[in-house]
């Protein structure tokens, strides 16, 4: 029985990665041509394919939590705050600064002068003006940024929160690695119930619409990748049920994908709401939190649990294909909607009309390209600047840098 991998770079969670990537791509093809909106189960699918932006989460949640619970089970030493939050910002922040320019430049209009759109851009604050003057998420070009803000809210408070896990795990001077565990895994479950009270308040007494942007709501999407870190780690120090739990999820792979696409269309139905016009009500939007997640988590677990060997699973999402197209999938998110509408203003096509795989080939081949050059001259630049800004520290002994994948 493979124990699970927890340290270096991870070919298969690159596919999955990508998957979510070019899934969200053609949602918005599917919905700027208008056959998502269109009755019928086709468009039905079509419509979901946001799911994506949850299983992003959860990516994020399994990488970047790691570290922090190897540190309460393995004893290690805690990432250092400051060099976490240095490699996030130059992970997302200037070849996000790229693409906000450009849209705004393009299409911001009068606002291109506008001091506060600037501001709140490209600090992604956005989601947090209830009274702006952009029809829909955001900007022409950036609508999808939204999630970006949800993200960069979720990498500021982990610190914080894995603190207060940290706290609870540790509390009375527990030493057993089990025991430590299963407290940080009943803290986060509490976490991800969270989210639900937090729906609930989202309607009554009135309902407030901007608070579907705001990161508690998203918590039931970190918080399966978060748990994962924990068995992922917890099984590779103790034997017993953590290495039980994770050869099941390991070998029971084409189960769980089964009930993420069985859960995906559900989704699909009116259970979830109408398309593309927001949550219709309370009922609608507990539904779609928890088939999201049962989503996210089906797809995800397997290639976060697989053993350090060759299998079935890193050969299909990992291989040279999937994981370049796992590395340049930040790329592929930034630029799609430019693309896309540049696409449209090139072609003369009107919205919601248009061949949804005429578009969707040209404007996802264009995307990444774009994609490509961004990665090689943008992002990989960027990341190299920490070391000017944050020199790593001496690792201690026995304690060896782990590199979470962003």
């Amino acid at each position: 029985m493979g124990l699970p991998s927890i340290a270096g770079h991870q070919t298969s969670l690159d596919g999955i990665r990508a998957v979510a990537a070019f899934g969200v791509l053609l949602f918005h093809v599917s919905i700027e041509t208008g056959v998502a909106l269109r009755s019928g189960f086709f468009g039905g699918l079509l419509a979901r394919g946001e799911v994506g932006v949850p299983i992003f989460f959860t990516l994020s949640g399994l990488l970047l939590y790691r570290p922090w619970v190897q540190s309460v089970l393995d004893e290690r030493r805690e990432p250092d705050t400051q060099t976490y939050l240095w490699k996030r910002f130059f992970r997302i922040m200037p070849a996000y600064w790229l693409v906000v320019t450009v849209a705004l430049l393009l299409w911001a209009d009068a606002h291109r002068t506008d001091a506060w759109t600037w501001t709140e851009m490209l600090l992604l604050l956005h989601n947090y003006d209830i009274d702006h003057w952009w029809f829909g998420l955001g900007p022409r070009g950036l609508g999808q940024m939204w999630s970006l803000s949800v993200e960069v809210a979720f990498y500021l408070t982990l610190p914080i929160m894995a603190a207060l896990l940290r706290a609870y795990a540790t509390r009375g001077g527990v030493a057993d690695v089990g025991r430590r565990a299963k407290r940080l895994l009943i803290g986060l479950a509490a976490l991800g119930a969270v989210s639900y009270i937090y729906t609930i308040f989202e309607f009554y007494p009135e309902y407030r619409p901007w608070m579907n942007l705001w990161l508690p709501r998203s918590w039931t999407f970190f918080v399966p990748g978060m748990m994962l870190a924990v068995i992922a780690v917890w099984a590779r120090l103790e034997d017993g049920w953590p290495r039980r739990f994770a050869h099941a999820i390991t070998s029971s792979t084409g189960t769980l994908w089964l009930i993420a696409a069985l859960a995906y269309v559900i989704a699909a139905t009116p259970v979830t709401g109408a398309r593309f016009v927001g949550i219709d009500g309370l009922w609608t939007g507990l539904f779609e939190q928890i088939l999201y997640t049962t989503v996210a988590f089906c797809l995800v677990a397997p290639a976060a649990l697989q053993p350090d060997r060759p299998n079935v699973v890193r050969s299909l999402l990992g291989n040279r294909v999937m994981s370049y197209l796992g590395r340049i999938s930040y790329g592929v998110f930034l630029w799609q909607f430019v693309v896309l509408y540049l696409w449209y203003d090139f072609t003369g096509q009107q919205t919601w009309t248009g061949d949804l795989l005429l578009n969707f080939v040209p404007v996802a081949l264009i995307t990444v390209l774009v994609a490509h050059l961004t990665y090689r001259f943008v992002e990989e630049p960027a990341r190299r600047l920490i070391r000017y800004v944050n020199p790593p520290r001496r690792p201690a002994p026995k304690e060896p840098a782990l590199e979470p994948v962003p």
